[in-house]
């Protein structure tokens, strides 16, 4: 049996039944990892040691009745991890180890989930490719010439590098990376998991949610980390249903929406025809789908960006070189630390974006530009409610292409940020969405994404479950390409 390939449910099924042990399921997972990590390059730091330790204790207490017993996990390198390193994948934090956990991860290892390691990602979660990591760039597994998204962990996924993963989403790095790498990925209303210890890159957005290789895995997952947390004020105390077995409700009388805006110009051909022949496999299991507007949607990425650049610029404020993080070794005066080791300590990207993010929110541009993109957010917020007053779901692509070349788009800022042309306006309004498997083109995954309403993440894995179980994309096997 190649156990690195399980689900985190089929894991569940067999650790109960005894059939294997956590540490064996462990083992092959690390396995997996020396194998071929050389070429995925998806994670950043392996907690082996302490994985295998905490496995053979739980082996030991034999009690596998919850369904995250035993199985390890792979976490995004921007959520914290108490005594182990968690950098943003940043000079910045290069050495920096929390002294605690992640209310997210703290709910895991409440479960006695297992910290396997943490995965790649853009230097402090700025980017779309993981080209803007201070250690390397992830590769795709369905072609290593490929991007994987903003994130290893979907790679890490898709190449059975781990069974799931704990993620971030912003602007969407766990829906693209998710579609990028053939895998399923949630991004839950904001407020429904907690942000406490998720390093900030734009606090009105930031989102913690699950990467997995099946719907059953996400519900799974999602009824874990959700909830109230009083370490977070953004998080809300509504109530959470149990979304496991809200999976077995037949759906019936589903109304969905495809936005027009979301399927233009910008979307390649062949997303285009997938996304509308997933409308068309709905409409056989009875649903009823039709062509809707977001007018202001199209308006979407420039008020994302302008609101995340401000908001990003804002929290790197704090990476000073003072209490912790990176600090210049030669400095003239206080002024001189804090420029040299700014300057040292963050990337391209990051210092672009504080640079771009502190002139939007000088006082002289701050009602021109900033105040701008709020009131736009407003009404895409406004577009989504008058759409849900007539649709209980509404579906887009994922990304408007598949993964792009490594290096492709590195040196064009504008044609990176649009790869997450269809993924800010859900996190611009808050809402759940989900990215799921609906099709191929030239051998590379395409993503679907299906929104819900505020806290509706019942509605939304209830459709991609029925999705899933009339269609097999999620079943296809990667075919390795090599460089």
């Amino acid at each position: 049996m190649e156990l690195e390939k399980l689900t985190v449910h089929k894991a569940h099924e067999l650790l109960n039944k005894k059939e294997i042990t956590s540490e064996e399921l462990t083992k092959a997972l690390l396995k997996r990892v020396r194998d071929i990590d050389d070429k995925i390059k998806a994670y950043v730091t392996l907690d082996t040691k302490k994985a295998l330790e905490i496995s053979r204790q739980i082996d030991e207490k034999g009690d596998f009745k919850a369904p995250l017993t035993g199985i390890p996990v792979a976490v995004k390198d921007n959520i914290c991890t108490k005594d182990l390193r968690t950098t943003c994948c940043s000079k910045m934090l290069e050495n920096f180890v929390p002294p605690y956990d992640a209310t997210a991860l703290s709910k895991l290892k409440e479960k006695s989930a297992i910290i396997l390691g943490k995965t790649n990602m853009d230097e402090f979660a700025m980017g779309s490719s993981t080209e803007n990591s201070f250690y390397f760039a992830s590769k795709n597994p369905w072609n290593l010439e490929r991007v994987p998204g903003g994130s290893g962990s979907a790679a890490a996924v898709a190449a059975d590098e781990a069974i799931y993963s704990l993620d971030s989403d912003t602007g969407g790095s766990i829906r693209q990376a998710a579609s990028y790498c053939g895998v399923v990925g949630l991004k839950p209303t904001y407020g429904r998991v907690s942000r406490f210890g998720l390093a900030a890159n734009a606090a009105s957005m930031d989102t913690i949610g699950p990467i997995t290789k099946n719907v059953k895995d996400c519900a799974i997952l999602l009824n874990a980390i959700a909830g109230l947390d009083s370490f977070d004020p953004t998080s809300s105390d509504t109530a959470v249903p149990d979304y496991l077995k809200s999976l077995d409700i037949k759906l019936k009388d589903v109304k969905i929406g495809i936005p027009q805006e979301l399927l233009r110009d910008a979307v390649n051909e062949d997303v285009k025809s997938a996304v509308l022949n997933a409308s068309k496999t709905f409409e056989d299991m009875g649903f009823f789908c039709e062509e809707t507007r977001l007018p202001h949607v199209k308006y979407a990425l420039w008020a994302y960006y302008i609101i995340a650049v401000a908001e990003g610029s804002s929290e790197m404020g704090q990476y000073d070189g003072i209490r912790y993080g990176h600090r210049a070794e030669k400095y003239e005066d206080l002024k001189n630390l804090y420029k040299k080791s700014r300057g040292e300590g963050f990337g391209v990207e990051v210092k672009r974006r504080i640079i771009l993010g502190t002139y939007l929110s000088n006082a002289k541009y701050f009602d021109k530009y900033y105040l701008k993109a709020q009131k736009v957010r407003t009404l895409i917020m406004r577009d989504f409610e008058a759409a849900f007053g007539k649709y209980d779901l509404l579906i887009t692509p994922t990304t408007p292409t598949v993964a792009f070349k490594i290096g492709e788009k590195t040196d064009d800022a504008l044609k990176m940020y649009m790869n997450d042309l269809c993924t800010t306006p859900v996190n611009l309004a808050g809402l759940p969405a989900i990215s799921i498997p609906c099709g191929f083109t030239e051998e590379l995954p395409i993503g679907l994404q299906i929104i819900g309403k505020a806290f509706d993440e019942v509605g939304i894995m209830q459709a991609a479950y029925a999705f899933e179980q009339n269609t097999d994309y999620h079943k296809k096997q990667i075919k390795w390409k090599e460089a």
